[in-house]
């Protein structure tokens, strides 16, 4: 993948990019506090079925600059015009995981003619249990301790929130993104505990699918929005965790693929 900066609504955007323009551009927004590179394992299979990937790092995360207060979906949402722009594209295909899916669905209610097709994977429409799953995780800034504590304190926390973890060098990746950011990792999943992510998905009218895996913590948040929105393509990979992408890269791109074809 090449990296590159461009100028974007809170400094420089760090993007990811791979494959040839002549390919069908494929914007890929990521979870959160990871960056574009949670894409990178799946990037040859996508190349391989004529993808040109996009994966910019959200603002405020990995290499990106970020904004000087807490903002919400809709401030998140001010890159992706900035990352079509540069590129010359009038309108693009989206992909989002997780954080990204809401930041993905959002930008499609508001500037739909930008969207040709949208890609959700793993949608948070949360019951009250999962909310308070989601509500006792610590989502506040790591208190920094000179005994190195809080290095501890972020694997813990990464621990509690994947159950069924497989792939211990991507557990570490995440906490190390974590620690990388510790006064503000948290900012996007505020943004999004705050956001009326049904209102969006039920507004959307621009050609979109539903992604998720049985051993997701959104796989039933998935099938809520399914409920909502029947007349999107859906699907379901079987096994995995959040980490979906590096545990079965070859069929979440051969998945995002089929879907896309749907639309």
């Amino acid at each position: 993948m090449r990296r590159q900066y461009i100028d974007g609504p809170f400094g420089q955007i760090h993007i990811r990019t791979a494959g040839p323009a002549t390919g069908v551009p494929l914007i890929c927004l990521h979870q959160s506090p990871l960056s574009g590179a949670m894409f990178e394992a799946a990037v040859p299979a996508l190349m391989n079925l004529g993808y040109w990937v996009i994966a910019p790092d959200t603002p405020g995360y990995g290499q990106s600059d970020a904004p000087d207060e807490p903002i919400d979906i809709a401030g998140y949402t001010r890159a992706i015009p900035a990352i079509l722009d540069y590129f010359n594209l009038k309108k693009a295909a989206l992909l989002g995981h997780h954080t990204g899916a809401v930041f993905a669905s959002h930008f499609a209610t508001v500037m739909p003619e930008r969207v040709c097709a949208l890609v959700l994977n793993g949608v948070p429409i949360l019951s009250p249990e999962e909310r308070a799953f989601f509500a006792s995780l610590t989502f506040a800034p790591l208190d920094l301790k000179a005994d190195g504590s809080h290095l501890l304190a972020a694997w813990q926390q990464r621990l509690k929130a994947s159950p069924g973890w497989t792939k211990l060098d991507i557990m570490h990746r995440y906490c190390v993104d974590t620690l990388a950011n510790p006064e503000r990792y948290y900012w996007a999943f505020d943004a999004v505990f705050a956001h009326d992510v049904d209102a969006d998905i039920c507004a959307l009218k621009v050609p979109t699918a539903l992604l998720t895996n049985t051993g997701e913590d959104l796989y039933e948040g998935t099938k809520r929005a399914h409920a909502l929105r029947p007349d999107f393509a859906f699907h379901a990979l079987e096994g995995g965790t959040h980490d979906i992408v590096d545990e079965q890269p070859d069929a979440w791109a051969g998945a995002v693929h089929l879907l896309l074809q749907e639309l």
